[in-house]
């Protein structure tokens, strides 16, 4: 008798009968789960080896490369050598994803168009670009060229270039951290290399080698491709890892948005207290991202914020790690799920350990959305708003719909006692990447979006 397959020690059917919502995530169907570890005092706990200071170091890190930053990034001059990206509400969006879902939803609707950061037109801007930084003080630092005081736009010159070129930074990607750590590793003078997933879109490839990264292209997903970075570097003495999957410093990174982001919603009269609750929905791909940012935000705002991550049905990582509380000690894989959605962003098959160990009481809840709803998402947001994004980054539009509509979401509602203030809400799709796609493919992510509409309206 062949015997049954086993995934830490249980077989599948075991896994079933102690979480009956895996059946339905196993099968790709699109669900809404809420933490049951949730905390409003998320981060009392042992786990959280970060605080406050943390985040306010990456702050000030950030503002002393400026000036460098303004200097060789146009872009950036208007921002002073900034990099952050609007806040907008989106009513169109809102009546119509009203009419998508057939779901009121009650408070008002933004967008955080993390979508159009300068540099890398991604979330990757923030934590890809900030570890490469931090790289490259410490080196600037140590070899006395520079002092925390000094006018960091001296980078920008030969001496500085000679000492980075002695010196390679690797990561693995499945493209937009790929972009923002390669293009501002070449920047600096840095080698640079970039191990792809195969999920991984040509023209993300082809810009970097533009920019004068090397790019090693692997036929497996994201994770070997980590693998691989991780192998290379270690061969290197003078060679960099960054780690996308266990790096304090882009978690660092990507936290710094909090503070910045409480800033925008005061500029726009937007209340946040017990009484008017925020609620963020955030792409996932590994967790570093929206990792970083649920914790800044809940620095920020504490139970005030509601923060739900959304993932592909079939690259569900976060939520299965979350759920087994397995972490990176599982993949989709292992549960049947094969990893394969348009969302590249997203593509990955097992999720952070740092991110999931410690944030488990902090996020509120996971949600998955198709692929096909991702395109109708993204050419629904095109419409309404001439804003395009690509599919991993509309994946938060589908969360203020399915918090209302999904038996999930109204327990949630009801068990943290926000029905009578949700009139006052306020909810923040992040979106993550898109505007640095090539026009032509992005008329392809639309164009799919239309025809995909269609036949379902002709049904």
């Amino acid at each position: 008798m062949k015997e049954k397959k086993t995934i830490a020690g249980r077989t599948i059917e075991q896994w079933y009968s102690e979480y009956p919502l895996l059946r339905e995530i196993t099968a790709t169907k699109e669900v809404f789960w809420i933490n049951p570890q949730y905390e409003k005092e998320a981060g009392a706990k042992a786990n959280v080896v970060l605080d406050e200071k943390d985040v306010l170091a990456a702050e000030e890190r950030l503002t002393r490369f400026a000036s460098y930053i303004a200097k060789v990034f146009p872009e950036t001059r208007a921002a002073n050598g900034i990099i952050e990206s609007p806040l907008v509400e989106i009513p169109g969006m809102k009546k119509e994803i009203e009419r998508l879902y057939g779901q009121i939803i009650s408070g008002a609707l933004y967008i955080k168009k993390d979508s159009h950061l300068p540099i890398a037109g991604s979330i990757k801007a923030r934590g890809g670009i900030y570890a490469v930084l931090k790289i490259a003080e410490e080196l600037a630092w140590k070899s006395k060229m520079l002092t925390a005081t000094g006018d960091y736009a001296a980078l920008d010159g030969d001496p500085f270039r000679r000492l980075f070129s002695r010196y390679s930074i690797v990561v693995g990607s499945t493209g937009n951290l790929g972009l923002s750590i390669g293009i501002m590793s070449a920047q600096l003078g840095f080698k640079a290399t970039v191990h792809m997933s195969a999920d991984a879109k040509k023209w993300k490839k082809d810009l970097l080698r533009a920019k004068g990264v090397n790019v090693v292209e692997h036929s497996s997903d994201y994770t070997r491709a980590v693998e691989m970075g991780r192998e290379q570097a270690l061969k290197d003495l003078n060679s960099f890892f960054i780690d996308d999957e266990n790096s304090v410093d882009l978690f660092l990174g990507y936290a710094v948005a909090a503070g910045r982001f409480k800033e925008q919603l005061n500029d726009s009269g937007v209340i946040v207290d017990e009484k008017h609750p925020l609620f963020v929905y955030l792409p996932c791909g590994v967790g570093g991202g929206p990792g970083g940012i649920t914790y800044g935000l809940k620095l920020q705002f504490k139970e005030n914020v509601h923060c739900f991550f959304a993932e592909p049905t079939h690259s569900p990582a976060m939520l299965v790690g979350l759920l087994t509380g397995l972490h990176e000690q599982t993949s989709v894989q292992e549960f049947g799920i094969d990893n394969i959605t348009e969302a590249d962003g997203l593509a990955v098959g097992r999720p952070s350990g740092l991110v999931g160990k410690m944030l488990a009481d902090a996020i509120s809840g996971v949600y998955t959305v198709g692929d096909d709803q991702l395109y109708i998402l993204l050419k629904t947001m095109a419409e309404a708003e001439n804003t395009f994004l690509e599919p991993s980054a509309v994946a938060g539009f589908d969360g203020p719909a399915k918090l209302f509509k999904s038996a999930g979401g109204q327990e949630y509602l009801k068990a943290k006692n926000l029905r009578d203030h949700m009139n006052n809400a306020t909810h923040i799709v992040w979106a993550t990447g898109g505007s640095m796609v090539p026009g032509e493919i992005m008329e392809s992510f639309y164009n799919k979006g239309k025809a995909i509409t269609g036949a379902k309206k002709g049904k």
